[in-house]
Formats: structure tokens, sequence, C-alpha cells
């Protein structure tokens, strides 16, 4: 399989869009810019953003023990989903298989780029089907979206399964890793050199506690990048955004205080579920939220809400019947959870 035959021709051939601050290399504090009309007096924010994010991926290339080259961000990991789509899908030709039940941003994003979606459905124990998956293809099959640990069912795919596909898919395989700061497996990030048609995306959004500044991070081979480069937009992710990232990105003591802190909620919450009695199943986690099964989704939602509660029911998601997706807290906000189920 070569990468290349994947990308649409007219991204193949495209222009990229130059900004000011893309034009010149070797940036110096005592420079003076007079290049993109911007407001001259300084308040932090008159300048525009680095285009490239290097001190961003100059961080995470540290941390995740990968090339800069390998890196691109977005505002948020739905603009990297999007700009996956508008390189590698070409609209009312091309399709992307997804696996139900999943994060819905897939589906959606496939409607808006007007690319149909195949659905494959999990098995019982919600892992890919990947007989089927690999049946569902054909030659207009581009993207297979992999969401691992999953959203909603929490639970990390297996590994055979997820290699099989990566090296059985005649397309790109998409692992979209959020939650994968809350478990002990490994990146797939790892694998990139061995597999040119994977694509890792992670997030600040989730353990690192940013979800307000919108960054979404893509990991993948250097042409891939290059490509979705090419249809970025100039200035995607702001100054604001950028600085806050570079702190939280060196608080790496506190990112590892906070996710020890939610999986050691999460275990708590997990033994006084299990004392509800509407609560019929609490499945495994790998996140940080639990899916558990009531007896009545809407019925015990409704009454949360009354409680002054907040929780996600997915009872019309594939596989997800009269389920309900709880969040970790703080252990004050999972007190005040349990003291909600137990009136119910």
């Amino acid at each position: 399989m070569k990468i290349q035959d994947l990308v649409r021709e007219n991204i193949k051939t495209l222009e990229p869009y130059s900004s000011a601050r893309d034009e010149f290399e070797g940036l110096k504090k005592d420079m003076v810019f007079l290049d993109a009309n911007e407001n001259p007096f300084n308040n932090g924010v008159n300048r525009y953003p680095d285009p490239q994010h290097y001190r961003i991926r100059e961080l995470l290339s540290s941390i995740r023990k990968i090339r800069i080259q390998h890196i691109l961000l977005g505002n948020g990991s739905d603009e990297v989903l999007d700009l996956i789509f508008r390189v590698f899908c070409e609209p009312k030709k091309d399709n992307v298989i997804t696996l139900p039940p999943t994060y819905g941003m897939y589906g959606v994003l496939a409607n808006i780029n007007n690319v149909e979606t195949v659905q494959v459905a999990l098995d019982e124990n919600f892992q890919p089907r990947v007989d089927a998956i690999l049946e569902a293809a054909n030659e207009n099959s581009k993207l297979l979206f992999l969401c691992s640990p999953n959203n909603p069912t929490a639970n990390s795919f297996e590994s055979a399964k997820i290699e099989r596909l990566i090296e059985e898919f005649k397309g790109i395989v998409v692992i979209d890793e959020a939650y994968i700061d809350f478990t002990e497996e490994e990146s797939w990030i790892r694998k990139l050199k061995k597999y040119p048609n994977l694509i890792v995306i992670q997030t600040l959004s989730k353990a690192y506690g940013m979800a307000g500044i919108r960054l979404g991070i893509c990991y993948a081979s250097e042409y891939i990048i290059s490509m979705l480069n090419r249809i970025k937009p100039p200035y995607n992710v702001n100054e604001l955004t950028q600085q806050r990232a570079a702190k939280i990105l060196l608080y790496k003591e506190g990112l590892k205080r906070e996710v020890n802190v939610i999986l050691e909620e999460r275990e708590q919450l997990i033994k006084s579920l299990k004392t509800i009695p509407f609560i019929e199943k609490i499945y495994p986690s790998n996140a940080n939220f639990i899916l558990v099964k009531v007896d009545d989704a809407n019925k015990r939602y409704a009454e949360l809400i009354k409680h002054g509660i907040v929780v996600r029911n997915r009872t019309t998601q594939s596989l997800c019947e009269n389920c309900l997706r709880l969040t970790v807290g703080t252990s004050n906000e999972n007190r005040k959870l349990m003291y909600a189920l137990k009136q119910l």
C-alpha cells in the first residue's frame, strides 16, 4: 500500500497558504515585525500566534519520544479529525468505517464532508469484529476509526485485534487515544515507524484537564503530517491556548498526581455503585468514566437531573440500551452522586 495513493489528487497538488510568519526562519526577540499588519502595541496577544506551534510540538516530542516532524496540532481533536477527512476522503465517493458504540463526531464529520459511513458494531464484549470489518471494507474505504479506550464503553481494544486491522485494512487506521493516560497500556505512537498507514490522535482535554483551551494532537508519518499541514488554517491554535498548553506540559508531576486521584476515585466509585439495586451491570473501565446498565436509563437520568446531577444517557447507542455514562468527579462530587443514587 502506498499512502500517496490514498490522498485526494487535489490535495497533492494544492499550493498551501503561506502566512507572514511562515516566510522566514530564525525568530529572535529583538526583531521588528512589520509583515502581518498587526497592531504594534503590545498587550500579550497583539501578534499572530506561531502557525507551526514549535514550542508545543517540541515539548510533546520530548514527552512522547517522537520527532517533531511527526506532530500536528489542531483546535481540538475534532479539527484534526476533520483535516484527516479532507485529505483522504473524496466526497460522494469514499467511505469510512466506524465501530458503534463509539465517539459520535466521526459520523458527524463524515456527513459534513459528504462521505458515507459504514458501521460495523462491536461484539458483546465491546471489541472489534475484525473479520466483519475487513469484509465490510471495499476499494473506497479510506479511514477506519478505532477509539481505544473507547467512548462510551470505557474499555480498551485488544492489541492483537488492532494490529491485525492496521496490517490488513487497505486504508488509513485512525486510533483515537483521548483516554490513553488513564490506562497502563502503551500508546500506539510507538508503532508509527512500523505502520505508515497509522494515525494516532490525542488531546489535552482529558487527563491534562485543559478541555477549555481546545488542543488536539495528531501523530503520524512525516508524509501524512505534511499533507495535513497543506490544508491546516494558518493560525488554527491561538496564542492563549499555546501559552497554557506549554505550562501544563511542563507540569508533569501535577498530571501524574491528578490522574492517580482520578483512578483511585474511579475504583472507589465502582465499589459504591455495586450497592445500588437498580444498577444491573458495571462495565470495566480504562478511562475517567464508567458505563453502567440500569433498569430504566431515561427514568434514572431524569431523576438525577432533579437531584442536580448531570450524567450522560447513552441508551440510544448501539449495544448500550439502558446505559448511563458517569464521569469520575472529585471526591465531593462522587459523594453527591452516590447520595442522589441512594435516594432514588
